[in-house]
């Protein structure tokens, strides 16, 4: 059964770096995740947002089609985390599908596969996965949670072929270790699925959402990553 509404937190129309061409990016509101970096804690409550009727999301996705389509994109369901609300996004999918327009899915594999999980992933033609740290004991201290649904996922993944860009945040003194990035590099290399390895530096641009929502951020005292970073961990991964 279709379920035609969800909470959406916002959307951008031109986005350039959350899969390939341009593409209209919705993120969804809710997540289990409580990552110490989130540049979008507004995101993490469950019954906030926006409630959405996807077929208004669907008519405005498709005045951007043109764009979409001249440049290899599509439309990019990230969050928060997407499969909370794995039904309405399978919905928006399905419609998507049947215009031809690319989807993808921009997910820490965070939620324990379902059926709802697995249905919405037979329309998702790209998956981004969000791997946030190779090591179980560290990925609680930044996450709150363990890893080993974010890495379940990443092997169901590869199980049923469905192509999939890895991505991680490098946070100094958090995910920068020599051995851990090695160990991800490992990972990473029993997956036959992989199209692309993307390190991401961190940055603190979203402090200010957890100082206006009254948190403190508990990165206050970490650098941003810089060029230098990226080039040693893209160097262990071998990207």
């Amino acid at each position: 059964m279709e379920l035609k509404l969800g909470r959406v937190h916002s959307i951008e129309t031109f986005g350039t770096v959350d899969g390939p061409g341009i593409r209209f990016v919705v993120f969804m509101q809710g997540c289990p995740l409580k990552c110490l970096y989130c540049h979008n804690r507004d995101t993490w409550e469950v019954n906030a947002g926006n409630e959405t009727n996807v077929d208004d999301l669907v008519s405005e996705i498709k005045r951007y089609i043109p764009y979409m389509k001249s440049s290899g994109g599509g439309v990019t369901v990230s969050g928060g985390e997407p499969l909370l609300q794995a039904k309405f996004v399978t919905t928006l999918f399905k419609k998507l599908k049947s215009s031809d327009i690319h989807t993808a899915l921009d997910t820490a594999g965070s939620i324990p596969i379902n059926p709802d999980i697995e249905e919405l992933l037979q329309y998702t033609d790209l998956v981004l996965l969000d791997i946030k740290h190779i090591d179980d004991e560290k990925s609680k201290i930044l996450t709150g949670l363990s890893n080993k649904n974010n890495l379940d996922f990443a092997k169901y993944l590869d199980a049923h072929n469905i192509p999939v860009w890895i991505r991680q945040v490098l946070v100094p003194g958090y995910t920068d270790n020599e051995k851990d990035l090695l160990d991800l590099k490992n990972f990473i290399s029993t997956l036959s699925n992989v199209e692309k390895v993307e390190i991401l530096p961190y940055h603190d641009l979203g402090k200010f959402k957890w100082k206006e929502l009254g948190f403190e951020y508990a990165l206050e005292a970490t650098r941003t990553a810089n060029s230098e970073d990226l080039e040693r961990a893209k160097k262990i991964l071998g990207i």
